[in-house]
């Protein structure tokens, strides 16, 4: 485009550059008296008096001018409060200052001066700031157990001669955790991780319907009736618990028990080290499809449509304090917390309770179809269904944030934490879901999914994770540990298999691993418990089983304990029990 400039434009343009062209002019005679006076004159002045003078006289000068004073000015109004606090002896209050950055700040801290470097490395600042990432994010706070460099922090005795770890030690360290954790993301996206198989070798039927992890062992409960316990190192089965005469639908443990429910309608109380039965709990009267307990409550549910809510006094001292009734087919699941219970049904719905008083509060509806798994944590409900679909929910108001589709079958069972959906569902699928995409309405559908596994040949029953691992089971009478830490080449999925005499790889892995270590859980470990079975042999006791002296018995007086809800929500035809497996 062409620019037209007037004769007159052009003048005024000449007329503005002149002005900025300093004139060469005579030195004033007697200026440094003439300065000298105008200095003391100045100093007598009030401060906006001095100010006023100042600005009136920065008013007459050119802009070039201003530039230089700009640039001794600039400088003067730089203060390196650090080193004065230093120098007065004040280190701990610069130390305080300088812990409010972050990374890439105290990096660049440590190049402005030596003062500056010497707070920072006298402070321990990296320390401190390797500390607090420890105490305030799980993933740092378990790769500090599982990498072992949470030894050398916080105030703790060294072992075997070790001394305490220098600045540098932890300047160094820090960038390490950060490209360690972006590893471990990576091998979450990419689905690289090295995997571990236990065969189960049931003797009866097969199946694993139920399991939960630690550090060092897996407490599984199987359709054989058994629950077996293996031990995480080795892979092999260190214990077998026989007493239940069905299958063992759900079970959740603690450092002194494990509690286990059954389809021969029966919660047994174990002890967790040495597998004493401690406690038979009779109650319902079909099978027992899932549990929780926490903090002196727990909580279970039936295919008896009812659910139950215990006081628990002791592993001995265990008794009903309130029954839920309002669903209208078997429930498959619960969770509570000390706000909500939360249960799932083959009817279609969800139901909130409130866990004080055990009132009904709400029901959550969506699903087209029986409601087969759901955990809750944080006021958002995830559930997955035998509609094929997964949905997140807001307890608080009810709605549905997000439907998930991607499973070809029933979704069986689901996890989730702050980052990550993980399901497992009747097409033999792992999948692992963005959450906050998903909780993001502007998130497109086919970025929700991350990853899908496959490594399992039957149904998945079900899975439980943490920052690091997978650990699942199926109806093809394995357990399968996906662990996402220790993976280094993206080739190849190293297979380390249990219940042999020698361990192998499969068929498209050179290269044996390396033994496979413990991982810490993310957080205090909730229950991970099957919902009801396909084709289920719901055993009886005979008439010959004499119940032992310390089986309670709560069928008696519970009709003022009953709390029902409306049942005009959903229709009697419309229910669906699950029943299989």
């Amino acid at each position: 485009m062409d620019v037209t400039i007037s004769s007159s434009d052009c003048n005024e343009l000449i007329e503005m550059t002149l002005n900025e062209i300093p004139v060469n002019k005579k030195s004033t005679p007697n200026y440094e008296q003439h300065s000298t006076n105008f200095l003391e004159k100045f100093e007598q002045w009030t401060d906006n008096e001095q100010l006023n003078i100042v600005e009136d006289l920065l008013k007459r000068m050119h802009h070039y001018q201003l530039g230089k004073i700009n640039q001794f000015l600039f400088p003067m109004l730089q203060r390196d409060f650090i080193g004065q606090l230093s120098a007065k002896g004040l280190e701990h209050i610069a130390e305080k200052i300088l812990g409010y950055l972050d990374d890439k700040s105290l990096t660049a801290t440590e190049l402005v001066c030596r003062d500056w470097y010497h707070v920072v490395s006298q402070g321990m600042l990296w320390k401190k700031l390797v500390e607090q990432k420890v105490m305030n994010d799980t993933l740092w706070h378990c790769l500090s157990e599982k990498r072992g460099w949470n030894r050398y922090l916080f105030r703790q005795m060294l072992q075997n001669g070790e001394t305490q770890k220098k600045h540098e030690y932890y300047r160094q360290l820090y960038p390490q955790i950060c490209k360690d954790i972006e590893r471990i993301e990576t091998n979450w996206r990419t689905g690289n991780f090295t995997l571990q198989k236990i065969q189960c070798r049931s003797q009866n039927s097969k199946g694993v319907y139920c399991l939960q992890y630690d550090d060092d062992k897996i407490v599984s409960g199987l359709r054989d009736n058994t629950i077996k316990i293996w031990d995480r190192k080795t892979l092999e089965c260190t214990k077998v618990l026989t007493g239940h005469n069905g299958s063992v639908l759900c079970l959740q443990y603690d450092e002194k028990v494990i509690i286990t429910g059954s389809s021969d309608s029966t919660i047994r109380v174990w002890n967790v080290k040495t597998g004493e039965l401690l406690n038979t709990l009779l109650h319902h009267c079909e099978a027992v499809l899932h549990l929780r307990f926490m903090d002196g409550i727990m909580v279970t549910c039936s295919k008896d449509r009812s659910i139950a809510v215990w006081e628990m006094n002791s592993p001995t001292d265990i008794t009903i304090r309130r029954v839920l009734v309002g669903h209208r087919a078997a429930v498959n699941v619960v969770d509570f917390d000390d706000k909500y219970i939360v249960s799932a049904s083959g009817d279609r719905t969800i139901k909130v309770w409130c866990t004080t008083t055990c009132e009904f509060v709400r029901t959550l509806l969506g699903h087209k179809r029986g409601i087969a798994c759901l955990q809750y944590r944080d006021k958002i409900v995830v559930s997955g269904s035998s509609d094929n679909t997964i949905r997140i929910w807001d307890i608080d108001c009810g709605a549905c944030l997000r439907v998930l589709e991607g499973h070809d079958e029933l979704v069986r069972c689901i996890r989730f934490d702050s980052k990550r959906i993980v399901s497992g569902a009747y097409d033999g699928k792992i999948k692992v879901w963005d959450l906050q995409l998903a909780l993001d309405p502007r998130s497109p559908a086919q970025s929700l999914c991350i990853r899908t596994l496959t490594e399992h040949t039957g149904r998945v029953f079900r899975l439980q994770f943490d920052e690091f691992q997978i650990v699942s089971s199926s109806h093809d009478d394995t357990i399968l540990q996906f662990n996402f830490l220790n993976f280094n080449n993206p080739d190849r999925v190293p297979v380390t298999t249990a219940a042999t005499s020698n361990r192998h790889l499969s068929h498209h892995n050179h290269h044996q691993p390396s033994a496979p270590q413990p991982v810490s859980p993310s957080l205090p470990l909730s229950s991970v418990c099957s919902v009801s079975a396909s084709n289920m042999l719901l055993a009886t006791l005979s008439s010959s089983d004499t119940p032992s002296s310390n089986v309670i018995s709560s069928n008696n007086n519970l009709q003022s304990q009953v709390s029902t809800t409306s049942t005009s929500s959903t229709s009697s035809s419309s229910s669906q029990t699950l029943t299989g497996d």
